[in-house]
């Protein structure tokens, strides 16, 4: 397999499998290192990803970031927990609706088994199913009530 990352545009930066390639676009300052975390996500092991996930999302460019924590998502998703550090990443973030990492709080909730997340991540899962319990329920509830005027109107 040819090794021909372009970083300037991002091409082919999905499939890469070497840490230390990534280490070295780090250091040189390349654009695409978070679209290259993507790629880590998808080919190393989860210890060998987690530190350059981590970096990549203390990037400067907000679309780099936000690769970094879909690759933090991914690693969810494929290897069913994360490491102490990609948890913090994600904590320093913060959960809710208008964080950059909310999809990967998504991902991580649904493809790491409760009993291993950590304590700030369970507080938040409930916290967010209480959440969506009551928007539902003021929905319904909106609803109703303009059907209800729709009607009265009508007589």
């Amino acid at each position: 397999m040819t090794k021909d990352w372009d970083w300037r545009t991002g091409e082919r930066l999905l499939a890469l499998d070497d840490p230390a390639e990534w280490d070295a676009a780090f250091a040189r300052g390349e654009r695409s290192l978070g679209t290259a975390a993507i790629g880590l996500a998808f080919n190393c092991p989860l210890e060998e990803a987690s530190p350059r996930i981590v970096r990549a999302t203390q990037l400067p460019d907000a679309a780099q970031r936000g690769f970094a924590f879909t690759a933090a998502g991914t690693a969810a998703r494929l290897n069913g927990t994360l490491t102490p550090e990609l948890y913090a990443a994600l904590r320093a973030e913060g959960p809710g609706r208008r964080s950059i990492a909310v999809n990967a709080i998504d991902d991580t909730l649904t493809f790491v088994p409760f009993r291993r997340l950590p304590t700030w991540l369970k507080c938040w899962r409930v916290v967010s199913t209480v959440r969506n319990k009551l928007d539902a329920w003021r929905l319904s509830f909106a609803y109703a009530a303009s059907d209800a005027w729709r009607t009265v109107r009508r007589r």
